[in-house]
């Protein structure tokens, strides 16, 4: 199926480069993004793009003479129909009938492949998510992040990109440890032993619950072992617990990875090593202050980073490195998305400034960043869990809401907006629920189909199709290979949601307007016709709630 605003867009371009050979319109820089926008008001066309409005600065003309230009000398598009330059410079395109109708009929012919476009050609892309310290249970906070880059895989993927989802795994270094120390102290307590929780330990109920579980399945054989190996033993295994129990959690919401990785892996295989002496070689490590430091600024960015304090411990961009020259070079990933919380953005320059040092072209990486969540319920601002006083998991919200309102809710807004998430909202069985209100679209159109499993529509006639709401339908049903491009381009998965709430309130509008299904004589191939549109319908919605990782009910 032809992404039509690709095409349009790949049209304006020639249209310009065109107008300016044959001297009707000045030279000037290109834009690099030709803006397409869709009428608020129907009547004006499908399509429209400001450009010429953009282009009158550069150029030093009157909007609506460029876009007069550009009208002339725009190639025939089957896609179009009609053009027209309207003041003060917009130009306004109006599908051609046949396209749109044709469009339908690709729908049909390959369900699996709707939405899917050629953006990525199969180049290699890692996006690696969530990678929560695995020291305790996920929280709400951590959902936005796996919902985010779950999403941003699969759109990656439809848009033609190899992609491997990888989960970063910090078991090394000193919040690790203390782990052990939090989890050794509550074992013990577990048996009856007076041990003293660490001052900066790991404070959440969960840690009890581990260490009465491991009691019931070990006894007091750490007890009896040398307390730095029990402590390091019980670490291991405590890591290992909440890492099945956050594989568990995601499982729960479609996600998996295709690799868990290890940081401390980085120190034990050479990588670590191999990394620093490229950075060595550069000049952009230097020792002072007892510790080892990476020149940042001598790419521009305000400060030096810590590499290896100055008790001899590398710090966290220690692993950074290592973890990155991973990815690029041995593993050969041709780009990177890190998915981490706003509150690392400082962070940014500098591993930017490290890919160069290690001689990687940086905008091969990607770092997107996303804001906080707000639990709400009855309006009011929820902090602690019910079950147990403490952090609010994902789990709990997962039991309460269910998987498919916990992803829709995260993926609705900008990963660069704050966000409020309304439990009671998520539960509501009503049109008010955005969630609802999609998949009941799907379901609708499900049951429209299974009560007229009698009528072969196969053939219908979509020319047959005039009226309004029919022709919204359509128009709001060939957008999703767009919006896919959009989404993977700008890696703004959010526009997914909208497009479902647009498609779903076509489908009921059109549900509203026009009688689907008629058994009267003479309406066989409206009936035909409107089935093969719903047909057509149900697919657009299932793949687009397919791509936001979410089920397609078939009844509700």
């Amino acid at each position: 199926m032809v992404s039509a605003d690709a095409e349009i867009k790949a049209a304006l371009h020639t249209a310009l480069q065109h107008a300016q050979q044959a001297g009707e319109l000045p030279a000037g820089e290109l834009l690099a993004e030709i803006p397409l926008e869709r009428p608020k008001d129907e009547t004006l066309g499908d399509l429209a793009t400001p450009i010429s409005m953009q282009l009158a600065r550069i150029l030093r003309l009157a909007p609506i003479q460029i876009a007069e230009t550009l009208v002339r000398h725009m190639p025939v598009l089957e896609s179009i129909a009609e053009l027209q330059a309207v003041r003060p410079g917009y130009i306004n395109m109006r599908y051609r009938a046949e396209w749109l109708t044709n469009q339908i009929e690709a729908i049909l012919s390959a369900p699996e492949h709707f939405g899917e476009v050629s953006l990525g050609e199969g180049r290699s892309v890692q996006v690696e998510f969530v990678s929560a310290n695995p020291t305790g249970p996920l929280h709400i906070g951590a959902a936005r992040n796996a919902v985010l880059g779950d999403t941003v895989a699969r759109v990656l993927e439809a848009a033609g990109y190899r992609v491997e989802r990888e989960y970063y795994v910090n078991d090394a270094g000193s919040r690790v440890r203390m782990f052990g120390e939090t989890l050794y102290a509550r074992y013990a307590q577990a048996l009856g032993v007076d041990a003293e929780m660490p001052a900066d330990g790991y404070m959440g109920a969960y840690m009890v619950e581990m260490g009465s579980a491991i009691v019931a399945e070990a006894g007091r054989q750490y007890l009896e072992m040398e307390r730095s190996q029990a402590v390091a033993d019980l670490g291991r295994e405590g890591l290992r617990r909440v890492v099945a129990d956050i594989e568990s959690d995601l499982a729960l919401m479609g996600i998996h990875y295709n690799r868990w990785f290890s940081e401390a892996s980085l120190y034990h295989d050479g990588t670590y090593d191999t990394a620093i002496a490229i950075l060595e070689r550069g000049g952009y490590l230097e020792q002072h202050d007892g510790a080892l430091w990476f020149k940042a600024s001598a790419f521009g960015v305000n400060k030096d980073e810590v590499v290896v304090r100055s008790d001899g411990t590398p710090g966290y961009f220690a692993s950074d490195i290592a973890y990155h020259y991973d990815k690029f070079v041995l593993r050969g990933f041709d780009r990177v998305i890190d998915v981490w919380g706003a509150d690392h953005q400082g962070h940014v320059p500098r591993m930017h400034a490290m890919l160069q040092g290690l001689g990687i072209d940086p905008q091969r990486l990607t770092i997107l960043l996303y804001q906080l969540v707000t639990l709400k319920r009855s309006g009011e601002i929820v902090r602690l869990s019910k079950r147990t006083g403490d952090i609010i998991t994902l789990r709990e919200v997962l039991s309460e809401v269910g998987s498919d309102a916990v992803r829709f809710f995260l993926l609705a807004r900008d990963a660069n907006s704050q966000m409020d998430f309304d439990l009671d909202l998520a539960k509501e069985q009503s049109d008010a629920n955005p969630v609802f209100y999609v998949q009941y679209a799907h379901a609708r159109t499900c049951s429209i189909l299974r009560h007229a499993t009698d009528i072969d529509y196969s053939a219908g006639d979509l020319a047959l199709l005039t009226e309004p709401a029919e022709q919204t339908l359509m128009r709001r049903m060939i957008r999703l290979p767009d919006v896919v491009r959009l989404a993977a381009q700008n890696l703004e998965p959010h526009h997914l949601t909208y497009y479902a709430q647009e498609l779903a309130s076509a489908l009921h509008a059109f549900y509203r307007d026009c009688r689907v299904v008629n058994l009267e004589p003479g309406t066989e191939a409206i009936t035909a016709a409107r089935l093969k549109l719903v047909a057509a319908c149900r697919i657009a919605l299932a793949r687009t709630l397919v791509l936001m990782g979410m089920s397609a009910p078939e009844v509700m």
